[in-house]
């Protein structure tokens, strides 16, 4: 059965999908089977490029903004049972990863595999109407980042749990269809804590707290 990813006609205009049923075909020829029962996900606080929706750098640093959704996110992670947070090395998944740790008395893992898709050339341009199917020039694949994120997620779910992992917004994507999850655009805001959950044979995703102000912008 093909899964679907769930979008209202908003989160269109805001995160663009074009190309994201090719992104799920290529996760549905190889998913991930993690043998943990749950884990947690952190998409990075906010960017000034986030803000303004251009496809970003890894230096990228995290806004004002960014700063205090990272420590709102600290405050509801501190309370779940988490031993192991492993994070993007880019600037922005790891700060927001430390902010974290520091409120669990955990030191992050910062993995190059977890960065965000490397859109090459695209860098600097705008990402509002982004087409996941593209080849960008000195950049990854659909294909690419879609098995590389695969081999960085199975490696972290496979350490002490529960596992937290902070990355992108484009990990989300590809960890969703890779356990056949849908996902609509409450999700997808700057570090907003997830909870993923094996329920028999199929996986869910519960939001520690949903966020209301629609920021969905890539990466």
């Amino acid at each position: 059965m093909t899964m679907k990813l769930h979008f209202d006609l908003h989160s269109r205009s805001q995160i663009g999908t074009s190309g994201l049923d090719q992104l799920v075909r290529i996760a549905e020829a190889q998913p991930l089977s993690p043998s943990c029962d749950h884990f947690y996900f952190l998409r990075h606080g906010q960017t000034g490029r986030n803000a303004q929706r251009i496809f970003q750098a890894v230096d990228e640093p995290l806004s004002e903004l960014g700063l205090q959704q990272a420590a709102r996110a600290a405050g509801l992670l501190a309370g779940e049972p988490i031993r192991t947070v492993v994070c993007s090395d880019a600037r922005r998944a790891n700060d927001t990863a430390h902010a974290v740790g520091t409120a669990l008395k955990l030191v992050p893992a910062a993995q190059a595999a977890l960065r965000e898709r490397n859109f090459g050339a695209l860098i600097g341009t705008s990402s509002a109407n982004i087409d996941w199917a593209c080849e960008p020039e000195g950049g990854e694949t659909l294909t690419q980042f879609v098995a590389r994120t695969r081999a960085a997620l199975d490696e972290a779910l496979r350490l002490p749990a529960p596992v937290l992992v902070v990355a992108h917004g484009g990990t989300l994507y590809a960890l969703a269809a890779l356990l056949g999850v849908p996902i609509d655009l409450g999700l997808l805001g700057n570090a907003q804590p997830l909870r993923f959950e094996r329920r028999g044979p199929t996986w869910g995703i519960t939001p520690l707290l949903r966020q209301t102000d629609g920021n969905a912008a890539l990466a």
